[in-house]
């Protein structure tokens, strides 16, 4: 038991600090929840009565329901996995409701904060667009001679239609409830938000300007896009619309189910529906002429998928290709099953020695075999649980034994309800924790060996966004340790929603409340039945907020409007450009487009600087862009330092040297901020990887 007890108070005094902003994160999550219920049917009650249009607008605030989906579309009951531990919580003192005010104060205070957000995002695409041909020198205009006519002063370019109503809603929002406008104030909302919101990509001032950020920008190649493609010629069309759309990293799914898309000398069978040719190896080779980083999508302790068996020619209850040759390795639930009654996979027990080495077999013969860029690791946890249903999982012969050795008790006669017996609570613990070190020891030695076999190899896991605590208690994955230690470079959330208010509240504890030091955080968007404004907009907040780039899931739903809107909007660009070799130069692309906007804000007169201050500023953001293309050019400790001293001297002096006259200017100022965090996370990322 010590073994057991040690490990996890080792990895908390390694993470002291991003555990207390896991914990606000927390806390930040339990409000969200809390407060969706809450303004959804106050939204949903109270516009329709005054407006008639409730229905619509409680639907922009709707859950998906499903964003916990994983990336290879496992499907689950809603009890294990959508619904948040925190559903059902009402503050303990809800804030009063004016009798003048029907929509109720917290309403509209989220009318205005979903306004602002709205705004800034559409404002920050309209900003990249105007100064994408902007030099990245700092200037400011001489005004002074205007007087005497010598020189005419820059005439402002106006602000789009669109961009000026919600300015001016915003100007006036204070006093239209002051006044109890409140009809007005729902009716002016839903004009502006709707203007925004439709096909902002599609907008004179937006589309075809290539208005993405230098970034990771990532896709999913799932296997029914491989199979249907069918040969090395047909994968080309595939990458030829990935090269459109502005993707510079593909994630190809190489095992799933158990089978690997080449043929393996260690796995018992290549997929059947790719016999004939290799996948992996053309997808190296089309990475390598597309200029796009490859990463090996891998399933790792998910061995197999009874909704896939028919596909191969299996019978329903066929466990995979793995297990089929091996029934010892298997995982059971707590009542004997292979599979969780409800769900489709089967799982290996990742307490096995076997099952361990088989799977950092797999792995060194793919990194040996293959060029590739990256490897993904996918199913790093154990299946879907509902503690509180009594559907547990983990209970294979192999953990079995070494919890008991550890312990003196078999782990099947525990259970989260204890009873309020102290005795079993704390044996159920060290079973959570038991199996949550079995992943984390997994990831940890995974990784080790990769690098030591590939130096500069990219190693990234597809995780869930879910909070801490259900994570652990239901998947036993702790992702937040392993990106706390470097374990892995990336880590890729599937975080999947169907709006982006949903979106942000997902992404936001763990790109802007949590920090790791070397381990960058790319959220993912699911492109299925996703709008293309949807999906746009979610795209805009991740240039908003401090995160390094995004994953799309995945290549199947890559078409029709998202298609077009990604091409319009991404494709074809410079900043297209990424290497996980080279994030230094992905900082000074990112810096160099803040340049080009506070560039075009000064000549446009929407950038006021203090007169007192003004020059040295400008010699300071530009000294720190010379110092990062240097950087990037010619890496060094002494560069490395100049850097991440004159960012935060910059990151302090931002809201104390100018005032923004844009449409959303506190919105602006948060994004300038995020940027900056950006710019040094990819540096930090990038010291690790010399």
């Amino acid at each position: 038991m010590i073994q057991v007890l040690r490990t996890r108070q080792a990895s908390a005094s390694i993470s002291s600090k991003p555990a207390a902003l896991r914990n606000r994160a927390q806390s930040y999550r339990n409000y969200a929840s809390m407060y969706r219920s809450v303004f959804s049917g106050v939204m949903a009650a109270t516009l329709s009565v005054i407006t008639g249009v409730g229905p619509a607008i409680a639907t922009t605030n709707r859950d998906l329901g499903e964003t916990s989906l994983h990336t290879s579309q496992e499907l689950v009951t809603s009890t294990s996995h959508s619904i948040e531990p925190s559903q059902g919580i009402r503050p303990s003192h809800p804030a009063s409701h004016s009798p003048r005010n029907p929509l109720g104060t917290l309403a509209t205070q989220e009318m205005y904060r979903e306004l602002e957000h709205l705004t800034g995002r559409f404002e920050s695409a309209y900003l990249f667009s105007k100064a994408h041909n902007q030099p990245t020198q700092l200037r400011i205009a001489d005004t002074s001679l205007t007087a005497s006519g010598s020189i005419t002063p820059t005439v402002p370019t106006p602000l789009p239609e669109e961009l000026q109503a919600a300015q001016q809603l915003l100007n006036d929002w204070q006093g239209l409830i002051n006044q109890g406008e409140y009809e007005a104030v729902s009716d002016r909302w839903q004009t502006v938000t709707q203007s925004l919101q439709d096909n902002p990509h599609n907008h004179p001032h937006i589309a075809n300007r290539n208005i993405g950020q230098a970034s990771i920008r990532s896709i999913w190649l799932d296997r029914e896009t491989i199979v249907s493609a069918g040969s090395q010629q047909g994968l080309a069309k595939v990458f030829e619309n990935f090269k459109a759309a502005g993707i510079n990293t593909v994630f190809v799914e190489t095992v799933n189910a158990g089978y690997p898309i080449y043929p393996s000398d260690i796995a018992p069978e290549q997929n059947p529906l790719v016999h004939g040719w290799d996948p992996l190896e053309a997808a190296v080779d089309l990475g390598k002429a597309y200029n796009m980083e490859v990463h090996a999508w891998v399933w790792l302790f998910a061995a197999g998928n009874s909704a896939h068996n028919r596909l191969v020619g299996q019978p329903a209850n066929y466990p995979g290709p793995i297990l089929s040759a091996r029934p010892d390795w298997a995982g059971y639930d707590n009542h004997g099953n292979l599979i969780i009654p409800g769900q489709t996979k089967t799982f290996l027990d990742p307490a096995n020695p076997e099952v361990r080495q088989y799977l950092f077999d797999i792995l060194s013969e793919i990194a040996s075999r293959y060029d590739v860029d990256g490897i993904q690791f996918d199913y790093v946890r154990y299946p879907f649980q509902d503690p509180q249903a009594n559907r547990l999982f983990g209970y294979g012969t192999a953990a079995r034994e070494q919890f008991q050795a550890l312990t003196g008790v078999d782990p099947i006669i525990l259970s989260p309800k204890n009873g309020g017996d102290p005795r079993r609570a704390y044996y159920w613990n060290q079973w959570v924790a038991f199996r949550t070190q079995k992943i984390s020891t997994f990831v940890a030695e995974a990784s080790d060996r990769l690098r030591q076999q590939k130096p500069g190899i990219t190693i990234s896991a597809a995780v869930f966004a879910d909070d801490t605590q259900k994570r652990q208690q239901t998947l036993q994955q702790d992702w937040e340790d392993w990106a706390d230690q470097g374990l892995v470079d990336w880590i890729v959330l599937m975080s999947y929603a169907s709006t982006t208010q949903r979106f942000e509240e997902l992404i936001r504890p763990w790109v802007v409340e949590s920090s790791y030091r070397s381990t960058l955080v790319i959220p993912g968007i699911r492109l299925l039945n996703l709008p293309a404004a949807i999906a746009f907009d979610q795209l805009q907040l991740l240039q908003d907020l401090p995160t390094s780039g995004y994953a799309l899931f995945a290549a199947d739903n890559l078409n029709g409007e998202v298609q077009q809107m990604l091409a319009s909007t991404q494709g074809n660009s410079p900043q297209a450009n990424f290497s996980s070799q080279t994030p230094y130069a992905t900082a000074s692309a990112r810096y160099q487009s803040l340049q080009r906007e506070w560039n075009w804000l000064l000549t446009n007169q929407q950038l006021q600087l203090n007169p007192q201050r003004a020059q040295r500023w400008i010699q300071e953001v530009n000294e720190l862009g010379h110092t990062l293309e240097n950087l990037a050019s010619h890496p060094s400790e002494i560069s490395f330092q100049q850097v991440r001293s004159r960012l935060t001297n910059l990151e302090n002096s931002l809201g104390n040297i100018f005032t923004v006259e844009t449409a959303s200017a506190p919105y602006r100022l948060r994004t300038w901020q995020n940027r900056l965090s950006t710019i040094k996370k990819l540096v930090a990322y990038s010291e690790t990887q010399h």
